[in-house]
């Protein structure tokens, strides 16, 4: 299986134009965190040092071919002096499949400071890795990601609130030591930020098993992490319908720092035959 290393290992082929490495899957379409991960590394490719990318906003335009490398072409919007703007889209098969906007800012910026509180959430050691709990048909499908670990906490675990639809916490982490490098656990959660998002919407559904698909993906970086120690998923989904579902993430650190927030809208649509694939495809995420 791919490490995050190899994944993130994009090609300069001409000035500001990046090769992502594609990898045998079981998906039927390309991961979107992938897309992401390397779209975001290419950016910062064209970034000075000073600068650290505070914020994404991406959107997956078409399924992405696995067997395929995607090529990414990086457009410099803007350099100013306490922000950069980088716009990259991705192409295979003469396509675009993929856009994001991505803005760095300078590092020594000073101002207000205040965060939400972590959610309480059990101990990760406590929880069973979501590859030794998998059903049999999706055992091939997670053995892909089998470099990070995912323990979603249980649901009689699970300190809810009335006030919100759907709720659903994961902590996650990159089994192996990481570079100290901080673009690259950036970018590695970047990568890992598209898995299991969308499912919070499915959870108060049982028993219905709607296709989904990334449809577009924006994040924050608030605070300093690393992506190889544990980090907890505060996952939400306010709202779902008309085939679609809006879903929401706080990210901490296990010091109950917040250190990154996700928004993502995915499909969520009924009524279709679905292949084994689709269905792997959706509960994967």
């Amino acid at each position: 299986m791919a490490t995050i290393e190899e994944i993130l290992q994009v090609e300069a082929i001409e000035a500001d134009i990046y090769r992502g490495p594609s990898f045998p899957s079981h998906l039927r379409r390309t991961f979107g965190g992938q897309v992401a991960g390397q779209a975001l590394i290419s950016a910062t490719r064209t970034v000075p040092d000073a600068f650290h990318v505070h914020s994404l906003h991406g959107y997956f335009l078409r399924p992405g071919d696995p067997d395929v490398p995607a090529v990414f072409l990086v457009d410099r919007i803007r350099d100013g002096r306490s922000f950069v703007t980088r716009r990259v889209t991705g192409v295979q098969h003469g396509e675009a499949i993929f856009t994001m906007s991505a803005s760095f800012h300078i590092l020594d910026d000073e101002g207000i400071e205040h965060q939400d509180r972590m959610p309480p959430a059990p101990d990760p050691d406590g929880l069973v890795s979501r590859v030794d709990e998998a059903p049999e048909h999706l055992t091939a499908v997670l053995r892909e990601w089998e470099n990070f670990d995912i323990r979603v906490v249980p649901r009689d675990q699970l300190s809810t609130s009335d006030y919100f639809a759907a709720q659903q916490r994961v902590w996650f982490r990159y089994r192996h030591r990481l570079p100290d490098d901080q673009v690259f656990h950036v970018c590695t959660l970047a990568y890992m930020s598209d898995m299991t998002l969308l499912g919070s919407a499915n959870v108060i559904h049982p028993g219905i098993h709607p296709q989904g698909a990334s449809l577009d993906h924006a994040m924050w970086f608030m605070r300093p992490f690393r992506a190889d120690e544990w980090l907890l998923y505060d996952q939400t989904s306010p709202s779902a319908g008309s085939g679609r579902a809006l879903t929401q993430g706080r990210i901490f650190d296990q010091a109950g720092r917040m250190v990154a927030a996700v928004t993502q809208e995915g499909l969520a649509r009924t009524g279709r035959n679905q292949t084994l694939e689709q269905q792997i495809g959706r509960d994967a995420r």
